[in-house]
């Protein structure tokens, strides 16, 4: 290659195209997934590199990288140009999400990469959940794999309706049509009951280049566009402007007394000053004003738009609510069914109260219900009491409070949500409404004359629920005994609530794993609010493992209420008590399940009383919460 090759060569990489017309054709967001090693990266390199997206600066490093990390010889290894980090690197393995701008004469696009191994399927569905075109990369020799199927699954599960079947390092079958054929019988056997509007499947090497950009001499059998060809003219369904009309209020702007505007961005449909608008959870109603932005006010404003709007009334409207058109309000209820991907590697749990975020709002939500999980390899519907790591379910939920909501299959903006541990504030879950559940309308709180007020009168005494956790044998009954004994005599009016006593009753149907232990604190909180409502001051002595339902069931009871009381002993400690032979039993392994040995405890961070067992004997200690208590009965 002479010197004038090399530098025409080289102005050609020095400046990638930026064409003007890009837009012409439309954003189109599409991710790649498939399994482990199938090329995903590899044909995102290949791509930009092909359609001449890349820097000059950025060859070499890419051919410098490749010489160091690359796992394709002497070649350039396209991979290295999307897995940026170096434990991917290391590992020749995408285990995060990539994404990539490039844009050709037809067309931009936002390209997601997203991880092969099963344990990362949480990230293939974040990258779904904004893509209009799944590329599922097959590798030619080893055909649909189980991988293959959940990836597919998942796409359609998020709502993409348009999928490419690449089946990629074709150059390793010897570009076999009748192995092609042969995988693409077997992907429509998957996909059948799925609902992708297109399945175009594609022979191509990522390496090579084979049919990615340009057609490919080694498949004169294939008949169909290159996969960029494809890329550049699907037309996908982006009707956002034509449906229904939805403002999802992030913030009231109020800068002074003369403006109040409710800002967001436009989830779906169009506005104009004029239009009439509703508050979609309380109804009321006005026309909007202005559409101001920050270049100054719109006669018209679509989806995608950030924009303020003002009504010509004054309207009680704040973050989380929705502004829509009358005649088309989203649904509002408190419970409406689901699809769940669980996310984290701490199980799901029905009656754990998560906070769950739905377009601007943020309400707390338990799982009243799991339906079932779909098992992602043979789709079946399977009966569960929790959902594991990357587990799909269909889910019941009961939120603290009403939100207007869209199935998701009618508006993926306003029809999507994510579960957000409250401990941590972890999101642990992605969801895809359903519809509404109506199966409480006719039930409605019931006014009393004798209220909680005149309970407190006549008990003479403020009610607090104090709450005693730790291990079994730490000594919780026995203190709580004695604390209320002592209150008696003191002519405090208690109820004393014990995990073994409660067992043989309210809650006998419940056995101890951790979404029955969930249950058992859940029901026991409830009892613990009805006491309290009733003036009674009351006293609970569970293990209660998990610090999320003793949050819970703080959050029940008034700011004040509820008392934290933490009895701290040691488990050796424990083990030497075993007043019941139950460590004994669990050592042997006689029985599951038992807290500090095969079922987790996790201690109060800061309790309101901590109390250290081996430092003082029952009777001083329940002396201390008992002052304790009459100090808070002061304040």
């Amino acid at each position: 290659m002479d010197d004038a090759m090399q530098d025409t060569r080289a102005q050609d990489r020095a400046t990638p195209l930026a064409y003007a017309g890009a837009a012409a054709g439309g954003m189109l967001r599409f991710l790649t997934c498939g399994s482990v090693d199938d090329g995903k990266s590899t044909l995102i390199g290949r791509l930009l590199y092909d359609s001449k997206q890349l820097f000059e600066d950025q060859v070499s490093t890419l051919e410098r990288d490749s010489r160091k990390h690359g796992t394709a010889g002497e070649e350039i290894d396209f991979a290295l140009l999307v897995d940026g980090l170096e434990a991917e690197r290391e590992q020749g393995i995408t285990i995060d999400v990539a994404y990539r701008f490039f844009a050709t004469e037809r067309r931009s696009f936002i390209v997601a990469d997203t991880p092969g191994h099963e344990q990362y399927t949480r990230n293939m569905a974040t990258g779904a959940s904004t893509a209009d075109l799944a590329v599922l990369l097959v590798d030619a020799r080893l055909g649909v794999l189980t991988q293959t199927r959940r990836h597919a699954f998942i796409a359609s599960l998020l709502g993409i309706r348009h999928l490419v079947l690449a089946v990629n390092k074709i150059d390793l079958v010897g570009f076999d049509q009748d192995r092609f054929d042969e995988i693409c019988a077997d992907f429509r056997g998957v996909v059948d009951n799925f609902s992708f509007t297109t399945v175009t499947p594609i022979p191509l090497s990522a390496r090579f280049g084979d049919n990615v950009t340009s057609r490919s001499e080694n498949t004169p059998w294939y008949a169909g566009p290159t996969l960029l060809e494809h890329l550049e003219t699907i037309e996908v369904d982006n009707d956002l402007a034509d449906r229904p009309f939805r403002l999802p209020v992030q913030w009231v702007n109020r800068p002074n007394l003369d403006f109040r505007g409710f800002s967001g961005t436009i989830a779906s449909g169009a506005i104009r000053p004029g239009d009439a608008v509703t508050v979609a959870s309380s109804g009321v109603r006005s026309t909007v004003a202005r559409i101001v932005t920050y270049d100054g006010d719109l006669d018209r404003a679509g989806p995608g738009q950030a924009v303020t709007l003002t009504l010509a009334d004054e309207v009680d409207c704040s973050r989380g609510d929705i502004l829509v058109r009358p005649e088309q309000r989203p649904e509002v209820s408190d419970q409406f069914s689901a699809h769940i991907v669980w996310m984290s590697e701490t199980p799901m749990l029905p009656g754990r109260v998560y906070l769950l975020k739905i377009g601007t709002r943020s309400v707390a939500a338990s799982v009243t219900d799991i339906r079932h999980k779909i098992d992602v390899n043979s789709f079946q519907q399977i009966a569960t009491k929790s959902l594991a790591l990357n587990e799909v379910g269909v889910c019941h939920l009961s939120l603290a409070s009403a939100v207007a909501f869209d199935s998701y299959e009618e508006n993926h903006r306003t029809g999507a949500f994510i579960v957000i541990d409250r401990q941590s504030n972890a999101t642990v879950g992605a969801g895809m409404v359903q519809f509404g559940l109506r199966r409480a309308t006719n039930v409605h709180h019931q006014a009393m004359t004798i209220d909680k007020a005149a309970h407190i009168r006549l008990n003479g005494h403020r009610p607090f629920v104090l709450w005693f956790t730790g291990l079994s044998g730490s000594g919780k009954s026995t203190i709580a005994n004695l604390v209320e004994a002592k209150l008696y005599s003191l002519g405090y009016r208690t109820y004393a609530l014990d995990g073994d006593n409660v067992r043989h009753g309210l809650n006998k149907d419940l056995g101890f794993t951790d979404a029955d232990r969930v249950e058992n604190i859940r029901r026991v909180a409830e009892v613990a609010k009805l006491f309290s409502d009733a003036g009674v001051l009351t006293l609970v002595s569970f293990i209660s493992p998990f610090r999320a339902e003793r949050q819970m069931a703080r959050d029940l009871m008034p700011p004040g209420e509820f008392i934290e009381i933490f009895v701290d002993t040691p488990i050796d400690v424990c083990r030497q008590r075993d007043p019941k032979g139950l460590y004994r039993k669990a050592d042997a392994g006689q029985i599951t399940n038992f807290t500090g040995i095969s079922s987790p405890y996790e201690a109060p961070v800061n309790p309101d009383l901590h109390l250290e067992t081996v430092r003082a004997d029952p009777v001083e200690l329940a002396e201390r919460v008992v002052k304790f208590l009459i100090d808070r009965e002061e304040e």
